[in-house]
């Protein structure tokens, strides 16, 4: 059962907590325009129910020109038509706090619409009273504003292009990291934090339990913008922990309920993460952090793809483990609305192998140390779109990246593979709920393509099915709240070695937990030695009977199979 919300809760309860995220714009359309909205949610409650799940994660509804789906904010205490009126916001809290289910909003505060009151202001002119509020400078010195090269420094939009616009009217330019509609917030200003302070406050008096914090490591800014990569200069920003601290301070320290607080740190090291994390320092209670999902980009950039093993990937988030064992605390995700889907990125997505693959991948994440993340369909083992044409994408940072190669000679043919491989786009095509057209998703045309495998991937043909991704991850989710030392037990890293093998220890208070996962499609033989002392354990979950019964009698593995045992 999700941890309840009328008890008092320990400091850490998020240890025992499992966080489904959901992408309105995708989940369930219930108006038939093809767009997922907050009706639509409500509609599918009784799957997150089912789950079992203790916190939802909605991506933004605020009011949006939708440049960025979304993340391009130009009303923070509205919603968007698009996803209906706050009285459903209001009715989604209520519903969901009566499951037992915690609602996190996303917090955008990096960066604003430029269609947010605030901007329109900020640019009316150069004496404008909130001109401070974003990052604005002349010309360089010796160049003619809006010419090529003229920005005032050399930065590159994480979007593609110049992180610098000009702004003819007011005769400057303005900073933005991602699209040229989403300037950025200068956190310099003690009025824009205080501004945002105050939003925060009024949404946790509405009922939100908590915020995810969009690339909130990014806040702080070196105050002589010099010349260079804007990303190494502006992660983990001089301030950036002062920031985080004062908003702690302002808005969480007299909140009465439980409330859950997780930053996204593009770049974040583990011993910042220590910093950010560290219970005694009041910052946020877990990160995103960016590592193992960085894994397999190329010197061309995220869509110039380079081969991704097992054994690097279990390097990246047992160091991960290692590294906040004592200090601080992981969040744990394959999936969010800005990776492919984990079944084809890091299992195995052949129609032979993806449930199984799936599965095994949800046992490895949910035994870890951390708090589980499920990303919309991952539990369905969604995997991700063939898109077969540029026409089928809808997402700016592939569509900014296509125009940029297209403009310097490269064919559009050999563009498409990375796309396919790590767009953002696979996350985003609509909830498979149904076996029908539309998915289940909408009764209208989708506003983004739905995979064709729907027919064989969907919620009704799995749910209350033994067996199945989905009621494989609701008993993943069970085993953290029943189970202490999956919740708080240490992690010991075995046989890191093994190609093929993931194994790792769990332990508290005499119980230990053993995860033995098999990342190949051949049977696998668990070395021995990882068996010794297990003799007569029991077993806690298995990926299939077959598994289990290969573990005990005989130290096999089939192929892309897992087990938990658990001894006393």
């Amino acid at each position: 059962m999700p941890l309840p919300l009328d008890q008092p809760l320990p400091r850490d309860w998020w240890a025992s907590a499992v966080v489904y995220q959901i992408y309105p714009r995708s989940f369930a359309d219930s108006d038939g325009d093809g767009i997922g909205d907050l009706p639509g949610i409500l509609g599918r409650l009784d799957h997150l129910e089912h789950l079992g799940v203790d916190v939802v994660w909605l991506s933004p509804v605020y009011r949006s020109p939708q440049d960025d789906n979304g993340y391009d904010i130009s009303d923070y205490q509205d919603l968007d038509p698009t996803f209906g009126k706050l009285a459903d916001l209001d009715e989604l809290i209520a519903q969901l706090h009566a499951r037992g289910i915690r609602l996190v909003m996303d917090l955008v505060v990096n960066h604003t619409s430029d269609e947010h009151p605030w901007f329109e202001e900020s640019r009316a002119s150069p004496e404008a009273q909130r001109r401070d509020w974003y990052w604005w400078r002349p010309a360089r010195a010796g160049h003619t504003g809006g010419e090529p090269g003229a920005e005032p420094t050399d930065w590159r939009s994480f979007f593609s292009g110049p992180a610098w616009e000009w702004d003819a009217a007011s005769g400057e330019y303005y900073l933005h990291l991602f699209s040229r509609k989403q300037p950025d917030l200068n956190w310099e200003n003690p009025e824009v934090r205080e501004a945002v302070y105050a939003m925060m406050r009024w949404w946790l008096e509405r009922g939100v339990d908590g915020f995810r914090m969009d690339v909130i490591n990014l806040i702080s800014k070196p105050l002589d913008l010099p010349d260079g990569d804007a990303f190494a200069l502006v992660a983990d920003g001089p301030r950036v922990h002062e920031f985080l601290a004062q908003m702690r301070e302002r808005v969480f320290a007299d909140h009465p309920r439980a409330f859950l607080t997780v930053g996204e740190m593009p770049g974040v090291t583990a011993q910042e993460a220590r910093l950010y994390t560290d219970a005694d320092r009041g910052e946020v209670d877990m990160v995103f952090q960016f590592e193992h999902v960085d894994l397999g980009i190329g010197p061309g950039g995220k869509f110039d793809r380079l081969p991704i093993t097992m054994p690097l990937l279990r390097a990246s988030l047992m160091g991960w483990q290692t590294a906040l064992a004592d200090t601080g605390w992981n969040s744990l995700y394959w999936d969010n609305h800005d990776q492919p889907r984990a079944v084809s990125r890091f299992g195995d997505d052949d129609p032979a192998w993806r449930e199984r693959s799936a599965k095994t991948l949800a046992t490895v994440l949910h035994t870890l140390r951390g708090t589980p993340f499920i990303y919309q369909g991952e539990e369905l083992g969604m995997t991700n779109l063939p898109f077969a044409s540029l026409a089928e994408l809808r997402d700016i940072e592939a569509l900014n990246h296509v125009a940029e190669q297209e403009a310097a000679g490269r064919p559009v043919e050999d563009l498409l593979e990375g796309i396919r491989a790590v767009g953002r786009d696979n996350a985003r095509t609509p909830v498979q709920w149904t076996d029908a057209p539309g998915a289940g998703f909408t009764r209208g045309q989708p506003w983004i393509g739905i995979n064709p495998n729907h027919t064989e991937i969907n919620a009704a043909a799995q749910t209350g099915v033994p067996g199945s991704v989905l009621e494989h991850h609701r008993a993943l989710v069970a085993l953290r709240h029943d189970e202490e030392v999956v919740a708080r037990g240490t992690v010991r890293p075995l046989a890191m070695d093994h190609p093929d093998l993931w194994a790792f220890e769990r332990g508290l208070d005499g119980v230990s937990m053993l995860t033995l996962a098999s990342f190949t499609r051949d049977p696998l033989v668990v070395p021995p030695e990882l068996l010794q002392g297990w003799g007569g354990a029991e077993v806690v979950l298995a990926t299939s009977a077959e598994a289990a019964a290969g573990v005990l009698d005989g130290g096999t593995l089939p192929g892309w199979e897992s087990v938990v045992l658990r001894r006393r």
